[in-house]
């Protein structure tokens, strides 16, 4: 069983807690329950870092979960929380992780110290992603939310709030490291990871703005380990130095990593306005990118439909400095070699989870037809701008865009 934290006590704003005594342990908990399906056979879609996802074959997998949390507070200023989470990951199956597991002891009243595995706070709705209630959408807009694999840091963070005026400040400041399962059974590490995060939040207007730095470690992936061993066999062989220099900066071994995001949330009368807007930054192969989504609705009653339109685009990859073709004199085969290595780094950008461009627009609605429980339907229309975008397992000859049809029906307890 795969160990990983994923909500957070944010979500627990949407939850009824029940206790099994006064003042003892706490017991709440949330859920989805979602049919996804396609208009295509020839491409699946899935939600980050899942190994399969919805055709045109009605699945559960891809939008289904269901969380518990645990609190138990030790005395006035020591508390633990632990929390687990079913859902369709890397594997392909449903997984049970562990979320939350950390000490938290309240320091004063603005300021307080959490300790042990805790969620990273890379984006404005990290705490409570996995929590459809409390969510307008049915899912985060993935053009976004694919870009941070990770959803938990292993250490500790300091958090600070204090309310000035109508206004109240939060700052977090995280420390630790992480890892991620990830497809094809990689995994990717990261170290000396840190993470800032402040929000101002004003009546109905929460604004927001993060940075994620870390150093990343790609583990298990045979075909990058080959790639890298051709080219500096090439470098070696032909004397070719840019090869190797090409295989330094591909690879992704120790290499420093940042993720910057800004954020805004609006739900001011019947209107609901959120949008977030980022940046991934790495020193390898992995995509430098820019994602961003804006999502509109206006509640009627109990019904609140939506609109979102979000974009996913490349802004850069590695840079292939080697020769098109080798001097002359050199053997036949080193340019047919030079030829076919370019291609494959060429097609990196489009390798990998989260590797891709593309954009979506979405329109839903919400109904809160009863205490705690919400349905939501929605459809998408993801365009892939070029290969397969975010869309997982492509078959020969597929081509998008693709519609995304969903139905969940969302609970806490």
């Amino acid at each position: 069983m795969k160990k990983r934290i994923i909500a957070s006590a944010l979500a627990l704003s949407f939850v009824a807690p029940c206790a099994f005594a006064q003042d003892a342990v706490r017991i709440s908990g949330f859920g989805t329950g979602a049919l996804t399906w396609t208009n295509t056979d020839k491409a699946e879609f899935g939600r980050a870092n899942q190994a399969s996802g919805a055709t045109k074959d009605v699945t559960t997998g891809v939008d289904s979960n269901l969380g518990l949390q645990a609190d138990y507070p030790i005395n006035s200023w020591l508390s633990v929380t632990g929390q687990g989470l079913v859902r369709k990951d890397a594997q392909d199956d449903y997984d049970a992780e562990l979320s939350w597991a950390f000490a938290k002891a309240k320091v004063s009243d603005d300021v307080s110290i959490r300790v042990g595995r805790i969620g990273l706070p890379a984006y404005m709705i990290s705490d409570y992603r996995n929590v459809g209630y409390a969510n307008t959408m049915l899912r985060p807009p993935s053009e976004v939310y694919s870009q941070m694999v990770f959803n938990t840091v292993d250490g500790a963070d300091v958090i600070w709030q204090h309310s000035y005026g109508a206004t109240t400040y939060t700052a977090q400041f995280a420390i630790g490291k992480t890892k991620a399962d990830i497809i094809g059974g990689l995994s990717m590490d990261a170290r000396r990871v840190t993470a800032l995060n402040l929000v101002a939040e004003h009546g109905p207007l929460t604004v927001r703005v993060g940075r994620v730095d870390g150093h990343l470690t790609l583990n298990g992936s045979t075909s990058l380990a080959t790639l890298l061993n051709s080219l500096n066999t090439v470098a070696a062989g032909y004397h070719i130095p840019q090869a190797a220099q090409l295989a330094s900066d591909i690879d992704v071994r120790n290499k420093k990593a940042s993720f910057t995001s800004i954020g805004a949330a609006l739900d001011w009368n019947d209107i609901v306005v959120q949008s977030e807007y980022a940046k991934r930054k790495t020193d390898s192969y992995v995509n430098d990118t820019t994602s961003w989504y804006v999502m509109g609705g206006y509640r009627i009653g109990k019904f609140l439909p939506y609109y979102s339109h979000a974009k996913l685009s490349i802004d850069g990859n590695v840079d292939n400095h080697m020769p098109a073709s080798c001097p002359a004199g050199y053997p036949a085969a080193c340019t047919p070699t030079l030829v076919t290595l370019s291609g494959i780094v060429a097609n990196l950008r489009y390798t990998g989870v989260s590797q891709g461009e593309q954009q979506t627009d979405t329109i839903g609605v919400r109904w809160d037809f009863y205490r705690s429980l919400a349905l939501k339907v929605q459809f998408d229309r993801v365009r892939p701008n070029k290969a397969s975008g975010l869309l997982i397992n492509p078959q020969p000859g597929f081509h998008g865009p693709v519609t995304v049809g969903a139905v969940a029906l969302d609970f806490v307890f």
